[in-house]
């Protein structure tokens, strides 16, 4: 009976990621079609002419966009780490007055969306003179990246037996080098979740990104995906080759660290 129930759970789980796959593996096939075949009246599964010319129209300013994108991801990702792992340890590990208040505060920024703090963001950048400037989409993603990360180590910094450290004092670490030599190192699955989910954050990143740069040279690859929509039309086959483009190092990270990221997601889950 188990084994039965077994199979049928499978069958359905299988059913189930290809619901969800099945979008991921539209995009991919339409971007060898041509745009005849693709608004053709009776969809077909795969290209009757299988063509790269979507792919290879890609090639003019996808340097220019990468290059972008990973300085906004990158310079994000460094700067939401700087901030949240030390915040984290230490709500998990201080009394600070007014605790569960800051919880509640990372909890409320998680629920705003991006358009209620254009404005606000757009505002402050301008004094500040950042804008058309890697610093300020670099600084908007943090914002929504930071919350997460606190919300997500502190747990397992809670389920960090304590006694480690203060065997890390007693052989004569400080606080600063008990984090950095203790802390860290064990909650290293969740740190690098936490770095993944940041960087992807920033890569896909695309309000933010069209608010504060209205240089074309400045924008990353989420907000080049226009230059195929015009007044002649939208070249969708190479809107999807592009979103192929665009989803590849996101699917590359999270298949590489998929082993971290299900250890870091479910670390200190028991206590919270």
């Amino acid at each position: 009976m188990n084994k039965k129930n077994n199979i049928i759970l499978c069958v359905v789980a299988v059913l189930i990621a290809c619901v969800f796959l099945f979008p991921l593996y539209w995009i991919v096939v339409n971007s060898f079609k041509l745009d005849s075949e693709i608004f053709a009246s009776t969809p077909t599964l795969w290209p009757k002419e299988f063509t790269l010319k979507a792919y290879q129209e890609q090639f003019g300013n996808l340097f220019i966009t990468v290059r972008n994108s990973i300085i906004i991801a990158l310079g994000s990702m460094v700067l939401s780490l700087i901030l949240s792992v030390p915040a984290a340890y230490g709500l998990a590990r201080f009394k600070v007055r007014g605790m569960k208040l800051f919880i509640l505060v990372f909890l409320i920024t998680q629920m705003l969306p991006a358009s209620l703090v254009l404005t606000p963001l757009y505002l402050i950048f301008s004094k500040l003179g950042i804008l058309n400037t890697y610093f300020a989409p670099i600084l908007s993603t943090a914002t929504i990246s930071i919350p997460f990360i606190v919300l997500m180590l502190r747990p397992g910094f809670l389920s960090m037996p304590k006694e480690l450290e203060d065997a890390a004092m007693i052989d004569g670490c400080n606080g600063f080098t008990t984090f950095l030599r203790i802390a860290i190192p064990i909650s290293k699955p969740t740190v690098i979740t936490a770095t993944c989910f940041s960087f992807v954050f920033a890569w896909n990143d695309l309000a933010y990104s069209m608010t504060f740069n209205t240089k074309e040279i400045m924008r990353p690859m989420t907000s080049a995906i226009y230059t195929f929509m015009n007044q002649y039309g939208t070249q969708w086959n190479s809107i999807m080759a592009y979103g192929v483009l665009l989803i590849l190092p996101s699917c590359f990270i999270f298949v590489t660290m998929q082993k971290h990221i299900v250890e870091g997601m479910t670390s200190g889950s028991v206590k919270g």
